[in-house]
C-alpha cells in the first residue's frame, strides 16, 4: 500500500515541527462512527478523538474535541466557553466553515481558526488519533503536540 497524501493537517504538523504518523483506513459510508474508525485502526475507541462543530447563544463557533466512544455534554462545553448555551452546528454548516466533510474534520489547518476544548481525558494517553482532515485517515501524536498544535484548552466536556 502507497503512503497516504499529506493533508493540510499533516503539513501544518510539519511546520511545527511536531511528529506524527498518518494512518489510512477503509472507509464504510454506512459506518461513519469513531468507534469503527478505533476498530480499523486498531486502536480503544477512547483514544480515537473527534471533533465536533458547535455554536454558543453568543452565535460563536468553538470546536469541541472527544473520546470517540463519549457523547458532548453542551451545558459543561457553554461553561467551558463561558457562554450560556451551545448547540452543535447543523451539517450542512461544517464544511463552509471548516473546510472539512463530516468525519474528516479537525482543528488542524481548518477554514477559520475557531477556539478549540478538549475533553480532559485527552491527557490519559501516550497517543491519540484525530482525523487528518479526510474521511480514511488518522492522524497519531502526542496529547501535548496535539493540544499545542490546536491551541485547544482542556476542559471536561461529556457526560
Amino acid at each position: 500500500m502507497k503512503a497516504p497524501a499529506k493533508t493540510n493537517a499533516a503539513r501544518l504538523l510539519d511546520q511545527l515541527s511536531i511528529p506524527y504518523e498518518l494512518r489510512a483506513y477503509e472507509v464504510d459510508p454506512n459506518d461513519l462512527t469513531a468507534i469503527s474508525v478505533a476498530h480499523k485502526i486498531g486502536l480503544p475507541p477512547e483514544q480515537v478523538f473527534k471533533t465536533l462543530v458547535t455554536h454558543t447563544s453568543d452565535k460563536e463557533h468553538l470546536f469541541a474535541i472527544i473520546p470517540g466512544d463519549s457523547e458532548l455534554d453542551l451545558k459543561k462545553l457553554a461553561s467551558a466557553a463561558g457562554a450560556r448555551k451551545a448547540e452543535l452546528a447543523a451539517l450542512k454548516d461544517v464544511e463552509p466553515l471548516t473546510g472539512y466533510i463530516r468525519v474528516g474534520v479537525t482543528v488542524l489547518a481548518a477554514r477559520k481558526p475557531f477556539r478549540a476544548f478538549a475533553d480532559e481525558t485527552i491527557e490519559l494517553f501516550d497517543i491519540i488519533s484525530i482525523s487528518a482532515g479526510q474521511r480514511g485517515l488518522q492522524l497519531l501524536l502526542t496529547p501535548a503536540d496535539y493540544l499545542r498544535a490546536a491551541s485547544a484548552t482542556l476542559a471536561d466536556l461529556t457526560r
